[in-house]
């Protein structure tokens, strides 16, 4: 039965794939409608809410019917966002649920001016005092809406000129840009040779299980939201449109332009002006970013294709040998029996020899991730499947249970619209943690992918017009569940596709949550817009290639932009055969990502980092540096999960003034003080790299230090076994000790490195907890947060701490060593001395040893041999000249 289900399946998609009509393609050219004309106007004399009607000027008969009337709603529902939502007056429309991203539900008009006292005051123009965005309502020839900067004067978004279009499977909107002075960044999933959107993009949201090595595809998530840094000042703004159905959106330089296949017009306008206040903005809106634990931040190994348990230990125990840092070791769906969640291989994976296997990473103070899939398999002696099929909570179609087939077979999709799904995935994650005590979960799969194609049912699942899925117009059933499945309340897949990884991302986040009592690891491949509320995520199917390593930089810094600042490529490649060079290379460079993973596929040759001598070599220096920079990369997770902002950050982060900066796709920012600048072509040993205004120091090479008046290009040395990592002057960071590894104990060794400004100054701090409490800096007794501040005055440079929150740090916790880098070399004069000052005591003492180099213009000096608690507010002053 199983065989000829499978060849009617692969029949059917057949035929539905290479007989659907291409309307779309023959129709592209053909305006799509004629617009709207503004009428009835309402305005809340607060000026907070408009509201108007919209009548249809003609009909259209291109991609269906016309709505005949719209609402038109527009919100200030703070003062640095303005919501504007247009759908039919006369009946609700699919949109995305509140539940998923909570929002505020606006009366409509005629209840809105009765609730303001009277009819309301009809108005083209609608803003307030306290807010830097003005809405503005045009009327000929026909309807549209701008949206400026009252500071400026500068349009943001305008629909002038172009004709709004809203039928039941087609909506269509424009806005005009200044081609000169706009940079867009977003609009993803999708690989891309570069981080700023080209005019030309068309770019593709329909989530799909299309590998990531497809250069300007459609991917696994969809996230339409963009922002715009407006040249030459550096003014940033966002801009969001909430919907969920698939959409094409094209950028031609002067305009974007939405064709959507669904739902309403709900945008979303974030004023900024700057990128980094774009960012808190927009994840205050659709969540701020999950806290990842600190162990998520050292290095991951997994493959697809370990064949047992003991090539699984010997990997470990390889990293081990070759002295490599090696914190969560994963496994692919090879554990499983017979690929089946919930389960585990009792041959080649038998639970005893697992058990002892997991025992004894935690004694080594490791980590243990594994997969799940949705699809479960169609198996009566299969239990996760008979307690599914009990509770009913499978997807439907055509009336039954959808069949679909991914690795075990025949499969049943969980529904996670439906609350008993949530229940059933929770006890199933429970009961199988009670069996194999995993660490976090890695949820694939999730768009839903699917191998087979069902045939069309309805005009769902072909609808009128035809987006670029897959880059060639592909059918939406393609190799995913059909669009005309339903779902729990009614749902059609065809309106909540996009919405299934977030679902399985939250629903697997609150059951860990529930289980461990600990603040959870969540690793997705499909995401929509706040899904980094639940998940990290990774690029996805990457290749082994050189063009792949450097597309992982604008891939990382966009997810960052979309809110999910934990992400990373698999390192070295995922898809074919890497080479010494490139896993050498890419190494370098993943070990620099927020989430850093070595992962290969079955039929490649291994790639584990001890394979090669030169990739040891390069993996113990620059993955030393990065548990080094362990602090510098949690207080960065706490900064995100706080205000949104990215972890890897483009350099217009941090210099959106300077132009230069908008259109780098090689280098990248961790947080604001540190500029990795990767090799990424073949062969190379050195590297063109932009150097912003500023002083930068090498962080493998004290002595080695670039000052800038103003952003430059510069040729870096870069050796075989060098990756150029600067950090910025007037930044301090705190490092831990090389070589340290979690699990964190109360005991801590760390080290500070200041960095000096041009004016001998520099600032930084530390947040610190436990690596794993459920909420991050919340309770006071659960963490700490440590701020630090140095600069130079007369003969002395000195480093000031100031305890905000130190309810969780202890006496064990001390620094050993504070380094000085940026000394003016004929600052220092005979024999530097250190004098510790306790603030609160007033007690003053000289400490530590004190060394000093000088080299070229700028020399470090090294304060070692401290033990002083990291918890106590202090004032440590280092006596550099006579």
């Amino acid at each position: 039965m199983r065989s000829i289900a499978l060849y009617l399946y692969t029949f059917f998609s057949f035929f539905s794939v290479t007989l659907h009509p291409s309307s779309s393609s023959l129709q592209e050219e053909i305006p799509a409608g004629c617009g709207y004309l503004l009428d009835s106007v309402f305005a809340d004399p607060s000026g907070k809410l408009l509201t108007a009607e919209l009548n249809l000027i003609r009909n259209s008969s291109v991609y269906g019917p016309d709505i005949q009337v719209l609402n038109f709603l527009a919100s200030f529902e703070t003062d640095h966002r303005l919501r504007v939502r247009i759908t039919d007056a006369r009946k609700p429309r699919w949109e995305v649920p509140e539940y998923i991203i909570p929002r505020e539900i606006h009366p409509l008009h005629r209840e809105m001016a009765e609730e303001a006292g009277g009819e309301g005051k009809s108005s083209s123009f609608n803003s307030i005092f306290s807010s830097d965005l003005v809405l503005t309502l045009g009327k000929e020839p026909t309807f549209s809406f701008t949206v400026s900067r009252r500071s400026t004067g500068e349009v943001l978004f305008t629909t002038a000129g172009h004709s709004v279009v809203f039928k039941d499977l087609y909506l269509e909107i424009s806005s005009s840009l200044p081609s000169d002075r706009a940079n867009l960044y977003g609009i993803g999933e999708h690989t891309k040779r570069f981080l700023r959107l080209v005019p030309g993009d068309m770019m593709t949201l329909w989530n799909a299980d299309i590998v990531s090595a497809s250069v300007d595809l459609n991917l696994y998530g969809s996230h339409p939201f963009y922002m715009d840094v407006r040249a030459p000042r550096g003014d940033a703004h966002g801009v969001l449109l909430l919907n969920s159905n698939g959409m094409d959106v094209v950028y031609d330089g002067g305009y974007i332009t939405y064709k959507v296949i669904g739902g309403i017009l709900d945008f979303y306008f974030f004023a900024g002006p700057s990128p980094v206040a774009v960012m808190d903005q927009y994840t205050e809106f659709v969540g701020r970013p999950a806290p990842m634990p600190y162990w998520s931040f050292e290095f991951h190994q997994c493959r697809f294709g370990y064949k047992n348990i003991a090539e699984v230990e010997g990997v470990v125990t390889g990293y081990s040998k070759a002295g490599i840092p090696l914190t969560v070791m994963w496994t692919d769906i090879d554990y499983m029996d017979g690929y089946k969640d919930f389960t585990v291989d009792p041959v080649n994976y038998p639970l005893d020899k697992m058990k002892a296997f997991v025992d004894q990473l935690h004694k080594n103070g490791q980590k243990y991730v594994a997969i799940l899939d949705p699809g479960i398999s169609i198996n009566a002696s299969y239990e996760a499947f008979r307690r599914g099929m009990e509770a009913g909570i499978f997807l439907k179609w055509n009336g039954t249970e959808y069949p679909g087939v991914v690795w075990p077979g025949l499969v049943y999709f969980p529904d996670f619209f439906n609350p008993a799904a949530a229940e059933f995935w929770s006890r199933e994650i429970s009961t199988f943690r009670k069996m194999l005590p995993v660490d976090g979960l890695w949820i694939d799969m999730n768009e839903i992918s699917n191998f087979i194609t069902s045939p069309p049912l309805n005009l769902l699942d072909a609808p009128p017009y035809n987006i670029n899925n897959s880059g060639v117009r592909r059918p939406i059933n393609y190799r995913t569940v059909p669009a005309s499945s339903m779902h729990y309340g009614n749902l059609t897949e065809y309106d909540v596709h996009n919405l299934y990884g977030f679902l399985e991302a939250k629903i697997t986040h609150d059951a860990l949550i529930s289980d461990t009592g600990k603040r959870p690891f969540v690793l997705s491949r499909s995401t929509f817009v706040g899904s980094g509320k639940y998940t990290a995520h990774w690029t996805g199917d990457n290749a082994a290639t050189w063009e792949d390593l450097a597309y992982s930089i604008p891939s990382i810094l966009s997810f960052g932009l979309f809110g999910i600042p934990m992400v990373g490529a698999d390192i070295c490649g995922f898809i074919g055969n890497t080479t010494e060079e490139l896993c050498r290379r890419w190494i370098q460079l993943g070990s620099f990502y927020p989430f850093a993973r070595d992962h290969t596929e079955n039929h490649s040759t291994g790639q584990e980092l001890y394979l090669w001598e030169s990739v040891t070599k390069s993996a113990k220096k620059t993955l030393g540096l990065r548990y080094k920079l362990l602090p510098y990369y949690y207080t960065l997770m706490y900064e995100a999960h706080k205000k949104g902002t990215p972890i890897a950050r483009p350099l217009f982060f941090s210099f959106p003034d300077d132009p230069q900066t908008y259109g780098i796709n090689s280098q990248f920012l961790i947080g604001e003080g540190l500029l990795v600048s990767p090799v990424l072509e073949e062969g190379a040993t050195t590297v063109e790299a932009y150097i912003p205004k500023g002083r930068w120091f090498n962080l493998f090479d004290h002595g080695d230090g670039i000052e800038a008046d103003s952003g430059k290009k510069v040729k870096l040395d870069a050796p075989n076994d060098t990756i150029n990592v600067h950090v910025r002057g007037g930044s301090i960071l705190v490092m831990q000790e090389e070589g340290m590894r979690i699990p964190l104990e109360t005991e801590r060794v760390f080290e500070i490195l200041v960095a000096l400004n041009e004016s001998g100054a520099a600032t930084g701090e530390v947040f610190m907890d436990d690596g794993e409490v459920e909420k991050m800096g919340e309770r006071e007794s659960d963490w700490s947060l440590i701020r630090f501040t140095s600069h130079v005055e007369g003969g002395r440079v000195n480093l000031r701490s100031e305890v905000v929150n130190g309810t969780y740090v202890t006496d064990k916790m001390v620094v050993k060593k504070v380094v000085f880098l940026g000394l003016h070399a004929d600052l220092v004069s005979g024999k530097p001395v250190v004098f510790l000052n306790r603030i609160k005591s007033g007690r003053k003492s000289k400490v530590g040893n004190v060394s000093y180099w000088g080299r070229g213009r700028f020399g470090f000096a090294q304060v070692s041999g401290l033990s002083q608690p990291i918890g106590e507010d202090i004032g440590l002053d280092l006596k550099i000249a006579a």
